[in-house]
């Protein structure tokens, strides 16, 4: 019976024939060439003719009246940053409900410091009353 060499295949990062590096690299210099030749065309090609229509910010067509840079309350940013921070813990509680079986007691035991943690800081944004609308008696 006659011996068969192991087949060793040319897997170089680099090899032509090898879907890898080369291939990715290829891609990306097509796609920084057709960007630049795209940006090079709309600067070169496109006349400006600025006006004071042209210079106006859009509206959805409504004239716009009065300064743009309107003061929101803190309350607002206060509330904003509140549901991103109880968002983000909510996808977190959310995954470890999902990993519940193979996390057991210690899972657990976590969890629920970690939600002690969460209700402490709650209740000491509300005390400090940073869930207060008005601005006088908030933060």
């Amino acid at each position: 019976m006659q011996s068969q060499t192991p087949f060793t295949p040319l897997a170089t990062p680099f090899s032509p024939w090898e879907p890898g590096a080369l291939a990715f690299l290829v891609y990306f210099v097509l796609v920084l060439a057709i960007l630049g030749l795209i940006l090079f065309l709309s600067g070169f090609l496109v006349r400006r003719r600025p006006t004071p229509d042209k210079q106006r910010p859009y509206e959805c067509g409504i004239l716009p009246t009065g300064d743009a840079r309107f003061r929101y309350p803190v309350p607002f940013f206060l509330m904003a940053v509140f549901f991103l921070i109880f968002d983000v813990e909510t996808a977190y509680i959310v995954s470890w409900a999902v990993a519940w079986p193979e996390l057991g007691l210690p899972g657990y035991l976590r969890m629920a410091v970690f939600i002690v943690i969460l209700g402490l800081g709650l209740a000491y944004a509300w005390v400090k009353g940073g869930l207060d609308w008005n601005e006088e008696e908030g933060l």
